[in-house]
């Protein structure tokens, strides 16, 4: 008993320090001679860091929480939770706004997000405000006033909060609030009046941009600062210099007036990522850049950061070895449309799929949580067979027996469209 604990800790300190040399230690005979083991060749058992930790699934529920007293408005909200009964830290994430009738706008789903927390042990709560989606009410546009517009937003952040804190398996004292986009600029209102337990604000390219408004950036810039007088919670803001939305400058500047009156704030310039740093948060690569910065900053604030659950990711099938990726003519199926829809499909940036018919219909799609799920919907819109995966990322996959079909569940928690949380590249076409 006492060697198994021995081995096993080693195993995991080994794992947690991604050891690249293995190593065999036997204890000395009494003698002082080395025993058999002293001369074995033992290699490193190559596991995941968290192999020892117990799985958990998303426990994705969609629920109504209601935003006035006789319950008439409700807010569509979609909640992931570990397996038990907790109470477990919560994070409250504030979705985006594209373009158009906010209607149009599909029910938030920041998995890629939820996943992170989840395995550290965090009720993730994602509603969708008023007006947006299958939720109560309508959208406050509130004119040119964008500091109105956030606390609008941000009395839906609020009943959110307030709703969640009340249910058992919530600890109410261990909160973070984060938001994307104009979620983002919600978040950061709601710091104004927040909850107790609120420990930590996250800010991921918060804003406003309304081109219709006169000076809509001093605005803007205004906005953040009255925000910034009037909270006390800490905030960590994260931006990328490549955003399509906000420029350096106008950045600099509703940080400066933000932090001007003392809020205790932290911005993190994480650089370029991919086409445009507006869409990080909604893609699964964008986890290794903003984590490291939220781990930080979250166990400064005294909230949990350890791995507390094995929580998979959407895993891709192994190369086939049928063909070079970057063979275009191999592709199976496709008319001289398909193939320049490939070679468009091979300027895509991981993470990136390709999927086809034996009809003809193809569709690609790149980022977001899962694009392999969305390649297979949208190329199954257009077709009557099954569509396969035919590359994924810089492999071939075509012909493994696991690769997946529109048949086979794949994007069972997926959608093949995207919203504000799931801001991916695709296209599809099909044969004429």
């Amino acid at each position: 008993m006492v060697l198994s604990k021995v081995l096993v800790r080693w195993a995991a300190i080994c794992a947690a320090a991604t050891c690249a040399v293995a190593a065999a230690h036997a204890n000395p005979l009494a003698d002082g001679q080395p025993g058999p083991l002293a001369r074995a060749q033992v290699p490193r058992i190559a596991l995941p860091d968290d192999v020892y930790l117990p799985s958990a699934r998303l426990n994705q529920q969609i629920i109504r929480i209601p935003v006035d007293a006789d319950g008439e408005i409700t807010l569509q909200t979609t909640i992931y939770k570990p397996d038990g009964a907790g109470p477990f830290p919560m994070i409250v994430f504030n979705h985006g706004k594209i373009p158009g009738d906010p209607r149009m706008q599909e029910r938030s789903d920041p998995l890629p997000l939820a996943r992170e927390f989840v395995r550290r042990g965090y009720v993730v709560v994602a509603p969708n405000r008023q007006g947006f989606g299958q939720s109560g009410g309508v959208y406050h546009q509130d004119g040119c006033d964008v500091e109105r517009n956030g606390m609008s937003q941000a009395a839906d952040v609020a009943a959110t909060v307030d709703y969640m804190s009340k249910q058992p398996y919530v600890d109410a004292s261990h909160i973070v609030v984060a938001g994307t986009s104009h979620g983002g600029l919600a978040t950061m209102a709601y710091g104004t009046e927040a909850a107790r337990g609120v420990r930590a604000l996250i800010n991921f390219s918060g804003g406003l941009r309304q081109d219709a408004c006169g000076d809509w950036q001093g605005n803007l810039t205004r906005a953040f600062g009255t925000y910034g007088d009037k909270t006390k919670v800490p905030s960590l803001w994260m931006y990328g210099d490549n955003d399509s939305v906000w420029n350096a400058p106008l950045i600099a500047s509703m940080y400066a007036a933000y932090v001007a009156h003392g809020a205790s704030a932290k911005m993190v310039d994480y650089g370029t990522y991919k086409n445009d740093a507006h869409r990080l948060v909604g893609d699964r690569d964008g986890v290794h850049v903003w984590w490291p910065a939220v781990e930080a900053f979250l166990a400064r604030v005294g909230m949990p950061t350890g791995v507390q659950y094995r929580v998979e990711d959407p895993s891709a099938p192994k190369a086939s070895g049928f063909a070079s990726v970057d063979a275009v003519d191999a592709v199976p199926y496709v008319d001289e449309a398909g193939r320049n829809g490939y070679r468009n499909f091979l300027r895509q940036y991981p993470s990136r799929a390709f999927a086809v018919s034996d009809t003809g219909a193809w569709s690609w799609a790149e980022g977001g949580d899962d694009p392999m799920s969305v390649a297979i919907a949208n190329c199954q819109k257009q077709s009557s067979a099954p569509c396969r995966l035919y590359a994924v990322d810089n492999s071939v996959v075509w012909g493994d027996q696991n690769s997946r079909t529109a048949d086979s569940g794949a994007g069972s928690s997926d959608r093949s469209t995207l919203s504000s949380a799931d801001e991916g590249r695709h296209a599809l076409a099909s044969r004429e």
